[in-house]
């Protein structure tokens, strides 16, 4: 029988439906999940009662996972196929590395020559209320532009920045920025990229783009605001209230996410993602 699927939004997402992914999967099963999340661009998984050994086998139904060399600090100290996006203490009683992670709209990864194919994360604890993921539809932002658009930011490429803004007055610190810029060098990627897989054409950008290569902060800030404003209209986007025990898949070739702070700090929000790699894209920039 077919799987069952919920649509989330007009933009993008769907629920599979009664699904237990921690039960052997067939090859055809998930040639169909697969097929479900190219079309929608987000899979929901709903009640997955799951190890973290099984998260990362169906993790790796997607391809090859990330081990998150680059991103040391907020890995899982036993499995570094899992990121961690906590704002659980650390064992010394330091703030977590990951608590404001995601905060700005991104696309997992684009600050490499290797940006993600997939994302994979779960939810283990939340807030009373709050705390929610907004996604956009990078392809649909793209196909909506207008042809003069297409033509002006065809052969653009955006730099891509890794790292934290300061948030509620909390700066990542110099050390942590000298580390940051070691091991994720500037990247310049293409504004608009082609999915390798269906051929779509997506917008490639994101607040951690700044310039474009061969321009000036000055002279790319207008366009950048813009384009990021435009692809994270409401009609584009879906947001996605957690639950415990869900497992949210997306794909970082056609979209965009943001998590939301709104919710009480003091209140545990601790979520786990694997990282699927995708194909090479992009280059170093030498004077960012």
């Amino acid at each position: 029988m077919p799987l069952k699927i919920r649509r989330l939004s007009n933009a993008l997402g769907a629920e599979i439906c009664d699904i237990n992914i921690a039960q052997p999967m067939s090859e055809s099963t998930f040639g169909e999940i697969h097929q479900i999340f190219l079309e929608y661009g987000i899979l929901l998984f709903r009640n997955q009662h799951i190890s973290r050994e099984q998260h990362i086998a169906f993790s790796r139904h997607f391809g090859e996972l990330d081990r998150h060399e680059s991103l040391p600090r907020d890995r899982h100290p036993d499995y570094p196929e899992l990121l961690l996006v906590t704002n659980r203490p650390n064992p010394d009683g330091s703030p977590s590395d990951s608590r404001y992670t995601g905060r700005l709209w991104h696309s997992d990864l684009s600050y490499t020559t290797q940006p993600a194919l997939g994302s994979l994360l779960r939810c283990f604890n939340l807030p009373e209320v709050g705390g929610d993921t907004l996604f956009c539809n990078m392809s649909m932002a793209y196909a909506a532009l207008s042809t003069g658009m297409k033509t002006l930011i065809a052969d653009l490429h955006g730099i891509h920045l890794s790292g934290t803004r300061k948030i509620n007055n909390a700066e990542t610190g110099t050390a942590r920025a000298a580390e940051v810029m070691r091991l994720n060098p500037p990247i310049a990627q293409p504004l608009v990229r082609v999915h390798p897989e269906t051929g779509r054409k997506a917008l490639y950008l994101g607040q951690k783009v700044k310039r474009f290569d061969g321009l000036t902060e000055a002279e790319s800030k207008p366009l950048i605001d813009y384009l990021n404003q435009y692809a994270t209209q409401p009609e584009f986007v879906y947001r996605h209230q957690w639950r415990e025990n869900d497992l949210l898949v997306w794909d970082n070739r056609c979209t965009m996410h943001q998590a939301l702070g709104d919710f009480d700090e003091a209140q545990l929000r601790h979520l786990e993602r694997t990282t699927v790699m995708g194909t090479a894209s992009g280059y170093i920039v030498a004077n960012p």
